[in-house]
């Protein structure tokens, strides 16, 4: 089995019965709580039959969450779901910061390699 990132998988973890609303929450990044309210209010409310079924059948066909991909970082988890959510918005996110390190990097070079005499001054004293 493949592991992606971006991939819908069942949350074992965090399952309360088999992991569906804990896997939808992981995928969104929508707090786990409210996905299982909505699951119970569709249930309840909406189409008893239709969301029992459809919740039975994700259980059944997803897969469960591969091991490594539990991650203990926010930061991480965050990013993956960025990318599930909107990946043209998380990949202009990377370009915008790639080109604020550059900028930050030219900065740095333009001030070293420009004449700074007190800075070659300090650099004649040490020879």
């Amino acid at each position: 089995m493949s592991t992606s990132r971006t991939k819908f998988y069942l949350d074992k973890q965090r399952a309360k019965w088999s992991g569906v609303c804990a896997g939808i929450a992981d995928y969104t990044g929508i707090n786990v709580m409210w996905i299982r309210l909505a699951a119970i209010v569709a249930t309840v409310t909406f189409a008893f039959p239709w969301t029992l079924l459809a919740y039975w059948i994700t259980a059944k066909v997803a897969d469960p969450k591969p091991i490594e991909l539990y991650s203990r970082d926010p930061e991480e988890l965050k990013f993956w779901q960025g990318v599930r959510q909107s990946p043209q918005r998380t990949s202009r996110d990377i370009k915008s910061r790639f080109r604020e390190i550059d900028r930050k990097l030219a900065d740095m070079e333009l001030y070293y390699t420009t004449k700074n005499t007190s800075l070659s001054n300090e650099i004649e004293k040490l020879r």
